[in-house]
């Protein structure tokens, strides 16, 4: 907890920290915007440049970087902190007790956010690699992206904080370079500021007929902007807030600076895959190190969004909208986190990037839809959070009107896209939908078959089966993780398990339960003494950051109850027992499966044909749970979806 509270402080090292994790994929965008506005989605980029489509555009990239970034995302979004976390799991955690169907937005803008780290990494790469084919017109740009893609993936199992302390310094160089570049061409043509006006924006937007490409392209300039709130527990709402001043101001110097380059050429026809304004900027001694540390600031964003998607899958796992996977921590920095399956999804899914389109011009096609879909999902969830902080109702309809507006009629610029690339994004992420929806609605289903109990109707019988030599012992303490919410109540399916499929005689039953709440990091746990010393219930209350550890949580448990004095776990054989040894710990997992299917609708059978296929390569629950397999027994029960007094037979 103090390590949360310490994020929130404002502190030099704080600012650092967010200028190297936060604004890479944001930070790299003036690499390529300039080029999609002025290419107006041409793929051969060679366009007659016009002082109304130059200043436009760049007032268009003004207000959209202050009202979708700053409004909406650091002025707004950053206060709906959980805990100080964000990110769209975080806030779907605040939110969703408010309506079931806020699962919806929150699955939608998850898998968008993932499908958008596929392509994040080999465009920025590529915008900057392709600087260099000024100097060598025949590099081979498409196998260096591949490889420094590679490299990348590759060293995510080594983790990353070593490297991470460089970011932070390195990013400060990048964004300040940007400006001086800017500035340097600004004050050979003061009047672009005229650009702040947003008349001209709207000029533009009413007087061309490409105005959705326009704006498809302008996009491009906030597609980062998630990751501020998706950041927010690395760094803190006003180290964010901060940096952002700096961030932003050397974005648009940038951007103005292109600008004034592009109409420094007015009424030229400018082929920009040779000509990025970006790097025309540049003076021609400095342009390798320019092109240099854009390379750096690229691999910088591609490492941020991968750290992003893993540790969004760890929090959709933990709220069950995502199969069971192994996730390692590779280093001691809190929150530094590798999944290895994401991990080698992600690497195949960038290089597959890469190969299809082999250039950033092409990459664009297909950059921006998803993430616009992640941004509308994040509004909705918003408002629901606004709703819930008791804001007034007509703030919150003012809010939604004009984020709703402003965010939809982005998604229309970007819908052109859909055929020239977008198809690919908008693929990725409906498998993605399609993952999350199937696990999160199966268990769903499961839990609709599992038959309740109540517990304390066994109370005598597990006392007497406990007491019973004529039965051989099963083990000493005989551990069943249960997903009863109350004390009152236990699964039919544990009874079952203990009473008739091989009656199980222990010294001491012990009932573990898990709950996932909606604090990130709480770590809490509370002891049912059911029947003293011989029915033991644990409820641990973990968030949904926390690593499951129940092996190691349950013998921390263990250990204080002895310290404590209020059990004993030393072993009731006379042998073992004269000598204090401990005795053995058994744990059962019960496995629920559907026994048939002819009694669910076409839709839920469609729903278990796939969990069925997920569960075959996700990891088991035992080991989700961290269990030492030594000491597991697995039991796999068949959920009745119909009672033998439903069945109609006529004896003979």
């Amino acid at each position: 907890m103090s390590h949360q509270k310490d994020l929130q402080k404002l502190t030099a090292a704080g600012l650092l920290i967010s200028l190297g994790i936060i604004y890479g994929d944001i930070g790299t965008s003036p690499l390529y915007v300039f080029k999609a506005i002025v290419g107006l989605g041409h793929t051969n980029f060679s366009q007659r440049i016009s002082e109304t489509l130059v200043v436009g555009g760049v007032s268009l990239i003004i207000w959209t970087l202050t009202l979708q970034t700053t409004l909406k995302y650091v002025v707004i979004t950053l206060r709906a902190d959980n805990k100080g976390e964000g990110g769209i799991f975080s806030l779907f955690s605040l939110v969703r007790r408010k309506a079931r169907w806020l699962v919806i937005p929150a699955v939608l803008g998850g898998c968008a956010l993932l499908a958008d780290g596929i392509i994040t990494p080999p465009i920025t790469i590529s915008s900057a690699i392709e600087g260099l084919t000024a100097y060598y017109p025949n590099l081979p740009t498409v196998q260096i992206v591949i490889a420094i893609i590679a490299a990348l993936f590759i060293i995510q199992q080594f983790g990353t904080s070593l490297v991470g302390k460089a970011f932070g310094p390195m990013m400060f160089i990048w964004f300040s370079m940007m400006g001086v570049l800017g500035i340097n061409y600004i004050i050979k043509m003061p009047v672009i500021l005229k650009a702040f006006n947003p008349y001209y924006a709207y000029h533009l937007l009413t007087s061309d007929y490409n105005a959705f490409i326009i704006l498809g392209a302008v996009f491009l300039c906030t597609t980062g902007a998630e990751a501020l709130y998706s950041d927010l527990g690395h760094c803190g709402r006003k180290n964010i807030q901060i940096s952002w001043i700096y961030v932003k101001t050397c974005l648009i110097l940038n951007y103005l600076g292109q600008a004034v380059w592009l109409l420094q050429h007015t009424g030229q026809s400018i082929d920009l895959s040779v000509n990025n304004p970006f790097y025309q900027l540049m003076p021609q001694w400095f342009l390798i190190f320019g092109i240099g540390i854009a390379t750096i600031a690229a691999i910088i964003a591609s490492q941020a969004l991968i750290s992003g998607s893993f540790t969004l899958i760890a929090e959709a796992v933990r709220l069950n909208l995502w199969p069971k996977v192994r996730i390692n921590y590779p280093s001691e920095q809190k929150g530094q986190l590798y999944v290895p399956s994401i991990n080698w999804i992600l690497c195949a899914g960038c290089i597959g990037v890469v190969l299809l389109f082999k250039h950033e011009a092409k990459m664009q096609a297909a950059y921006g839809l998803s993430i616009t879909v992640a941004m509308l999902m994040t509004t909705i969830l918003v408002s629901k959070y606004l709703q819930r902080k008791k804001v007034p109702a007509y703030l919150i309809g003012i809010f939604l009107a004009i984020y709703l507006t402003i965010e939809g009629i982005f998604l229309i610029g970007n819908l052109h896209k859909f055929f020239e690339g977008g198809w690919f994004t908008l693929s990725i992420g409906l498998v993605l939908f399609t993952i999350m929806w199937s696990w999160f609605t199966a268990r769903r289903i499961k839990n609709r078959y599992v038959k309740f109990v109540e517990i304390d109707d066994y109370y005598n019988i597990l006392k007497e089966l406990s007491e019973d030599d004529t039965v051989p012992k099963y083990a000493s303490q005989l551990v069943y993780l249960t997903s009863a919410n109350f004390n009152s109540e236990i699964e039919s399916k544990i009874i079952y398990s203990i009473l008739q499929k091989q009656p199980k005689r222990a010294d001491v039953y012990w009932l573990v339960h898990v709950d996932v709440v909606d604090e990130p990091y709480k770590s809490e746990y509370e002891v049912n003494f059911l029947v003293p010393g011989k029915l033991i219930r644990i409820d641990f209350k973990l968030g949904f950051r926390v690593e499951q550890q129940i092996n190691l949580l349950f013998r921390k448990v263990v250990e204080d109850l002895v310290k404590n004095g209020e059990i004993d776990i030393t072993s009731t054989y006379r042998s073992l027992n004269k000598h204090k040894i401990v005795g053995d710990f058994r744990f059962v997992v019960i496995e629920k499966v559907l026994s048939r299917s002819h009694h669910l609708s076409f839709y839920e059978k469609i729903i278990m044909f796939i969990y069925r296929g997920l569960k075959k390569v996700s990891i088991s629950e035992e080991r989700n749970f961290g269990l030492d397999m030594s000491f597991v027994t697995v039991e796999k029960v068949p959920l009745m979806l119909t009672s033998p007094e439903s069945v109609k037979l006529d004896r003979m």
